[in-house]
């Protein structure tokens, strides 16, 4: 009596992991996150995360700040770098305002309820 099938034998022992070398699988670093967050009441803060270093966040702020009558400020972070936050709801206003400036759609995730 022959059982073939308690060898100990592997199909994909010869292949190799295609995902071995690439450490970035997976990551969310080439996005740009815009968040919402619940303050108290019915106030929210609005957070954008991700910015490219070609991109002025100070620059940015401040056409924000004009563009959309709000106030806004710039913190420093330890993992996501510099945010920026503003006050209110802008998560439309900001994706529209960057694309008007040339990053693509594709590159803005929009997170929140």
């Amino acid at each position: 009596m022959n059982v073939e099938n308690l060898n100990n034998f592997d199909p994909f022992a010869d292949e190799d992991d295609p995902l071995a070398g690439n450490a970035d699988v997976g990551s969310q670093s080439n996005y740009l996150h815009i968040r919402i967050q619940q303050r108290n009441g019915r106030k929210t803060l609005t957070t954008l995360q991700g910015l490219p270093k070609e991109y002025d966040p100070k620059k940015l702020l401040k056409a924000f700040k004009k563009e959309f009558a709000c106030n806004g400020t710039v913190v420093e972070d330890e993992e996501m770098g510099e945010v920026i936050q503003l006050q209110g709801d802008q998560r439309a206003k900001i994706a529209n305002f960057l694309v008007e400036q040339g990053m693509s759609r594709s590159s803005i995730k929009i997170h929140g309820f």
